[in-house]
């Protein structure tokens, strides 16, 4: 298999499992079918990260067993379990808590292991390019997700339906990756055995008092953000009569062209300060929604600065992260990197679900504005200090 259709195979697989965690967006809805409130969908993502955090501190020792590709296809057989227990089960139960934490391994596993597997493909000097196309494929896949359940909706079909088929596009993807694993060896600049990826309480230590540490934290914000307004937007937009399809549309098609846009993009001369730019507009985007109403056309504004905000600044902080880290702990830093996105992006819903039940969803999206600027802060004094 030649090098350009590896790639090409590569980003198929992680795009058609992508899609999963788009249907997270959707739980509110599917959940509201048996009576389950936000709080519920809250501590079932919560669950989830639970089951992330752990797979992600031993996502080392699986790929050290197993290959890191082979762990990429053994991670998209239990997204598919999840999605289709999502998409089988009538009440909250033991079949939920079983897909939350399939959700969670899978899910822990793919995006933990995906970037290093670039690593072992790429170029230090092309790690910004490739991390902004495998973004671009991972937000793709689950920015379309929700559009695709508005879509099947229209049409008359249960929202468990989309969950059923994403779930076939994961058995898809694993078989993908378990065809690349040959391929992928062959094509690695480094044709030696991998580097062991396990985390250690020493390799812990390291990662936490080197330079990559500010990435670590500033991405658990970002996605602390990111899950507080994607999450429940379902909620925000039917509250306001609002179609939450055309937030996920515009987002979605706004990350993607900004990604291809910036694709040859290292950066900058200070890359911390092109970030520290792109996520104050990322807060910009959530005052906004809190004061637009009903509007159409602000909604639309929103969806766009949030998506160039976030949206571009999310794969040159990865890469940032990869360039901090000492060579040494690469794999050890990327995966606790993942570990602290996960502890946002699956943990914060448990406290926005009880924020919206018991004081309206305002007061979070005030707090998510300002959670967004000290990020933007955080990244804005690394790019001044230089340190």
């Amino acid at each position: 298999m030649s090098r350009s259709l590896t790639f090409a195979m590569y980003f198929l697989a992680i795009f058609l499992q992508a899609g999963a965690y788009g249907l997270t967006f959707m739980l509110p809805r599917l959940f509201a079918e048996f009576g389950a409130s936000e709080k519920v969908v809250g501590a079932m993502l919560f669950v989830t990260a639970i089951a992330t955090i752990v797979t992600v501190y031993f996502s080392g020792h699986i790929s050290d067993k197993f290959g890191r590709v082979r762990a990429l296809g053994i991670a998209c057989i239990a997204i598919a379990v999840s999605l289709f227990l999502y998409g089988y089960v009538s009440s909250v139960g033991l079949g939920l808590l079983v897909a939350s934490i399939s959700l969670g391994f899978g899910w822990g596993l793919t995006y933990s292991l995906g970037p290093i597997v670039l690593t072992r493909l790429v170029s230090s000097e092309e790690r910004v390019r490739f991390f902004t196309l495998l973004s671009i494929f991972v937000m793709a896949g689950f920015g379309l997700s929700p559009v695709f359940a508005s879509v099947l909706e229209g049409f008359g079909y249960p929202v468990q339906t989309v969950f059923y088929l994403t779930s076939i596009l994961c058995v898809i993807s694993a078989i993908l990756f378990f065809i690349l694993i040959k391929p992928i060896k062959v094509h690695a600049l480094n044709p030696a055995p991998e580097r062991s990826s396990r985390i250690t309480l020493s390799a812990l230590r390291q990662v936490l008092k080197s330079r990559a540490i500010l990435p670590v934290i500033m991405v658990c914000m970002g996605a602390s953000v990111f899950a507080g307004m994607n999450n429940f937007q379902t909620v925000f937009a039917d509250d306001r009569g609002l179609n939450y399809a055309t937030f996920f549309f515009v987002y979605t098609l706004t990350v993607v062209f900004f990604r291809l846009v910036l694709v040859k993009f290292k950066g900058g001369n200070n890359p911390y300060l092109t970030i520290a730019m792109l996520q104050y507009v990322m807060a910009a985007s959530v005052v906004l929604f809190i004061v637009s109403g009903d509007s159409i056309p602000l909604y639309i504004s929103v969806a766009i600065l949030f998506g160039l905000g976030y949206g571009a600044s999310y794969p040159i902080l990865v890469a940032m992260a990869a360039n901090d880290a000492e060579e040494h702990l690469g794999p050890q830093t990327l995966q606790i990197f993942a570990l602290t996105y996960f502890i946002g992006i699956f943990g914060f819903p448990l406290l926005v679900g009880f924020g919206i039940v018991e004081f309206g969803y305002t007061p979070v999206l005030v707090f998510l504005a300002i959670l967004a600027f000290m990020e933007a802060s955080m990244a804005l004094r690394r790019a001044l200090s230089k340190v």
